[in-house]
């Protein structure tokens, strides 16, 4: 977060951190199950890593000659997010693997999640669940119905795109989508 805010405040020195940790239990079910319906289906089943998933990723860059696609679960991102910087190279995605088989031995499913989620970024200096649903609804992360909820899950790829009240056809249907599938993801 650190880091990021000190990247954001070259253009705007003025820029504040927003960011409050706020417990599992004060998050809606609905934000848990759209992120997960957005970021990780197999979340809860997983050791870590979705073979299936980086399988996809693979085929996908090698067919475009370029990375377009990503398949790292949340507890990969979480082990970015904590130890790592934004740099991709093969080296750091091996110490990344490393953390995440550690953080996976030594956390819940359930603490994995709470930490992710009240350190993703949803906007210029904005961080966490608490934090992107008072930016983007001026309400609690408790508080989020199933739309908006589903909403700032479809912002996540790009959080710092969205505004408040933003509004584009990729947004609608990706929302629409996590929408769909939030209600077959099991949570922890």
């Amino acid at each position: 977060m650190q880091e990021r805010l000190e990247r954001l405040q070259i253009k705007n020195p003025t820029l504040k951190l927003k960011h409050q940790w706020v417990p599992y239990s004060k998050m809606s079910v609905s934000l848990k199950r759209a992120v997960l319906a957005g970021e990780d289906t197999t979340f809860v089943k997983h050791h870590g890593f979705d073979w299936q998933g980086i399988e996809r990723a693979w085929e996908r860059n090698k067919r475009s000659g370029t990375i377009v696609a990503g398949g790292s679960t949340i507890s990969q991102q979480l082990a970015k997010n904590l130890f790592f910087s934004g740099q991709r190279t093969w080296w750091r995605k091996g110490q990344e693997a490393l953390v995440t088989v550690m953080i996976e031995a030594v956390m819940s499913k359930r603490r994995i999640f709470e930490i992710y989620l009240n350190m993703i970024e949803w906007g210029d200096g904005v961080f966490g669940a608490e934090a992107g649903a008072r930016y983007h609804f001026g309400v609690s992360a408790l508080a989020l119905t199933p739309e908006q909820a589903a909403r700032l899950a479809s912002m996540v790829p790009s959080p710092r795109r969205y505004r408040p009240g933003a509004e584009s056809h990729y947004l609608n249907e990706r929302t629409a989508l996590i929408n769909a599938r939030a209600v077959m993801v099991p949570v922890p």
